[in-house]
Order: structure tokens, then sequence, then C-alpha cells
């Protein structure tokens, strides 16, 4: 009986014994084999291994591709612009016994504390350097910028046994004491830009109106050319029209005459006239008989008239037409002197 117990501890001891020894590598994983802190072997294919049961032990440290974010830093381009720049990283464990080396039991905490410390002084050199300006961060030659962070980034990093795949800049802003005056400048390039947009409106306006207004001078004056042609035209049809009136009855043209100067002449109020005796004004109206010939004279004897009289006649027919303008004086005058002797 008791030496079947003492195969069962044999066989138990010898079952955990294999367990010990026994590790699995997983796809995703590298593993080392230390002795009493000593790097023994490296495993990287994965599978099951083997190691000396409670002398040796395994690490494990992740293949896959590891990222990494820096604390926001403020770097000073050439231009003294200074800017707030957030990078991130892309890194993976190249050599897993020289990564053991440099970070002992630290792991990957240790790493990536040593790695931020890179990229950052790698970035302020870079993004630092002659020649780099806030303008050129912010353009698309940034992309460049960051593949020389990671080159020099990648040759420091090497000492570590890891290896940087890829460096980006996450984010670049202005500090916040920086803002307001860079708004400041902006708002102030806004205003800029819209009074020259405005002048630039106005001159065109200006522009507009003044062939507007060139327009309307030019249409005015055509029209009121027209108008005086037009005027004087009919000026000349009723001198036309006068003047064959006149010709065909000067006496009764005079006497027509005589009577719109009294209707001008006697209105209102108006009712008395001062004239000389020998005016000729009432002329109408002290006699019916024509001008020129006296009431002694009977009908009969106007034919008896020598042709040179009627030659006369229509020669002193132009200063007939002159009566009612003569009348027109004269009352105006006789008015005048009305309103003094009253």
């Amino acid at each position: 009986m008791r030496k079947s117990y003492i195969l069962i501890g044999i066989v138990v001891l010898a079952i955990i014994g294999l367990m010990s020894s026994i590790f699995i590598v997983d796809e995703r994983q590298k593993a080392l084999v230390l002795q009493f802190g000593q790097i023994k072997s490296v495993k990287e294919e994965p599978g099951l291994a083997f190691k000396i049961p409670f002398i040796q032990d395994v690490v494990r440290y992740d293949d896959r591709i590891l990222a990494l974010d820096t604390d926001p830093i403020e770097v000073t381009p050439s231009d003294d612009r200074r800017l707030i720049v957030d990078a991130f990283a892309r890194y993976r464990i190249e050599d897993v016994e020289q990564f053991r080396r440099a970070v002992g039991v630290g792991g990957i905490r240790s790493a990536e504390s040593r790695l931020a410390a890179i990229l950052i002084a790698q970035t302020r050199a870079v993004l630092g350097s002659d020649g780099v300006t806030s303008n050129t961060i912010l353009s698309e030659d940034r992309a460049n910028l960051m593949i020389r962070i990671r080159d020099q980034a990648r040759l420091r990093a090497d000492a570590l046994g890891v290896e940087i795949i890829d460096v980006r800049l996450k984010q670049t802003a202005l500090p916040d004491q920086n803002l307001a005056a860079t708004f400041e400048r902006m708002r102030a390039e806004r205003e800029r830009e819209a009074t020259d947009e405005r002048a630039r409106g106005e001159e065109a306006a200006q522009r507009v109106r003044a062939q507007a207004d060139r327009t309307r001078v030019e249409l005015v004056s055509e029209a009121e050319r027209e108008a005086e042609i037009t005027r004087g035209e009919a000026d000349a049809e009723r001198n036309g029209i006068f003047a064959e009136a006149f010709g065909a009855d000067v006496e009764f043209f005079e006497f027509y005459r005589s009577l719109a100067a009294y209707d001008r002449s006697l209105q209102g109020d108006n009712s008395t006239l001062i004239l000389s005796p020998d005016s000729e004004f009432f002329d109408y109206l002290k006699s019916d008989q024509p001008r020129g010939v006296t009431a002694g004279e009977t009908g009969p004897a106007a034919p008896e008239a020598s042709s040179g009289e009627d030659e006369d006649a229509a020669a002193q027919s132009g200063a007939a037409a002159a009566v009612p303008n003569e009348a027109e004086g004269s009352s105006s005058q006789e008015t005048t002197d009305t309103a003094a002797t009253n």
C-alpha cells in the first residue's frame, strides 16, 4: 500500500515537472527563456517549446505593431511662430534580446517612455531646423518633415531593439496666448479684402452711373434738338399762314389784330388808357371807315384811287401790323400813369 502511494506521488511530480517544462509561444508574441536573469534562448516561432522547470523562466513580448502617443509639445520654427504639436508613432519590437538588455525588467512601459523622449527630441530638432517655418509645417511639405522625424528617431531607437515604422503629426495648433493675436490678424486681413472688394464695386458703380448720365444727357440733348427743329418748323408754318392771311385781306387782318390788342389791354379793372390825341390805337373805335380814309370821303370815291395809291397802301400794311404791339405798350404806359395819378 505504501509503495502505491509513493508511486502515485512520483507520477504526480513527473506530470507537474513535465507541465512546467512545456510552454506555448503564440503567433503574436516572441519569448525569451531566462535562467537566473540571463538569456538562454529566444523563441520566435509559434508552437510548443521547452525549458528547465523551476530553474528557467519565460518572458513574452508582443510581436505586433504597437502605438505610442506622445504628449503635446511646443516647438519654435525658424519664423519664431510657436506651435503646439501632438505626434504619435507606430513601432514593433524587432530584436527581443536587445530589447531585454536595453529595458531590463521594465518591459514595454519603460521602452515607451524612452521612445517618447526620442520622438519629442527629434520632433523639436526637425521642426526647429533652418528653413522650416510654420507655413511649411501646415503645408504639403509636412509629409517630408514626418519622414525626417521617423528616420532620425529610427536610428536612435535601434539601440532599444525597436523598429519605428511610422511617425505622424496628429495635431498642430497655436498656443492659447497666440490665438487672440492670430484671430485679430486674420480679421484685419479679411476686413482689408472686404474694403478692396467694396472699393472695386464702388468704382464699377461710378462707371455705370457716369455712362448712364452721359446717355441721359445725349438723349435729352437729342430730344431738345428735335423739339427745337419741330418748333422752328411750326413757327415757320404759322408765320406762313399769317403772311398768307395778311396778303389776302390786309384791312381785315389789321382789324383783327387791333381787336386782339384791345382784348389784352382792357382786362379786369384796367379800363383807362392815356394816349396822345393823334394815336392810331383807337382808330377802329372812333370810325367805321378803314384806316387812312377820312369820314368826309364817300364810298364811290375809293375805286377812283390810282394804282400808285394801292401800292402805297400795301407798303403801309407792314406798319399796320405793328399797331397791336404799339397798343400794348401804350396800354401798359397808360396803366402805369393811371396808377401814379391815383
